[in-house]
């Protein structure tokens, strides 16, 4: 009697961790993705049971695996796939809440108008030096 096993990127898809497969492959391949501690590779086989822990920018998710699924359907299903560890909820909502703590990027000048297009090409016409 065989154990069931799956792809680490075919199941990162299917609990929508990534839009596509591919995007999973990858990011496992740039070594932001792991299993039970180790560094993994795209066609790792994963069983019930396995810690996986996905760097995302400012905090680590790390899952546990409940359930083995090679399909893609609705979110509702995906969770149901793992569940999250106490210490990564945590994590994940204090990097939230750095993040709305922070200023918003704002931009303080944007696009030249057409006054400022004018004077500054009135500026470079007449900004020439003499040892031209």
């Amino acid at each position: 009697m065989s154990e069931a096993r799956i792809r680490l990127d075919k199941w990162l898809w299917a609990a929508r961790f990534f839009k596509t497969r591919s995007l999973a492959a990858a990011e496992v391949e740039r070594g932001r993705v792991g299993v039970n501690g180790q560094v993994a590779k795209p066609a790792r086989e994963l069983r019930v049971g396995d810690r996986i822990s996905i760097r995302e920018p400012g905090f680590e998710r790390v899952v546990d695996l409940l359930e083995l699924e090679t399909v893609r359907g609705p979110a509702s299903r995906a969770q149901a796939l793992y569940r999250e560890t106490p210490e990564s909820i945590a994590a994940r909502e204090q990097a939230a809440a750095a993040r709305r703590a922070e200023p918003a990027a704002s931009i303080e000048q944007g696009r030249p108008t057409k006054r400022d297009r004018r004077q500054l090409a009135d500026w470079q016409r007449w900004s020439a030096s003499l040892d031209d």
